[in-house]
């Protein structure tokens, strides 16, 4: 039975599902892996901590989420199977307040990064360019 994201296991829980769903998607574990290479232990960390902080108040991760993003090689699609990714696993997991609250977070995310993205990649001389070079 699905139940709503409560605590640090269940934020632990949803963050690995969905990550081992990531690594296992043709479009989507190149762009991972050429960017986190080794270093899954610590990004899961950081995304445990996000996620924590979003979704239960507890204040444990401290970061600007998109400057990591702001280069990387990505369009539209793969912003979309990363939703499609992330909304099925809240949907096999979970049910409730919190785990809306995580669509409707990770449904602004992708817009945003994704216009933000596009736009540094339409104007590269802009001074929002510098700052992620």
């Amino acid at each position: 039975m699905r139940r709503d994201i409560e605590n640090l296991d269940d934020v632990k829980l949803l963050v690995d599902e969905f990550y081992g769903k990531v690594r296992k998607n043709e479009l989507l574990q190149p762009i991972f892996d050429g960017v986190i290479q080794d270093r899954w232990p610590e990004h899961l960390d950081k995304m445990y901590r996000f996620w924590q902080t979003i979704l239960l108040e507890e204040h444990t991760y401290n970061g600007a989420p998109f400057p990591p993003h702001a280069l990387l090689p990505v369009d539209i699609e793969h912003f979309n199977t990363w939703l499609t990714l992330f909304y099925e696993t809240l949907d096999e997991y979970f049910d409730g307040r919190n785990a809306e609250k995580a669509k409707g977070q990770g449904q602004r995310m992708a817009q945003i990064f994704y216009h933000k993205i596009d736009y540094l990649r339409n104007n590269p001389d802009s001074l929002f360019h510098e700052n992620y070079r």
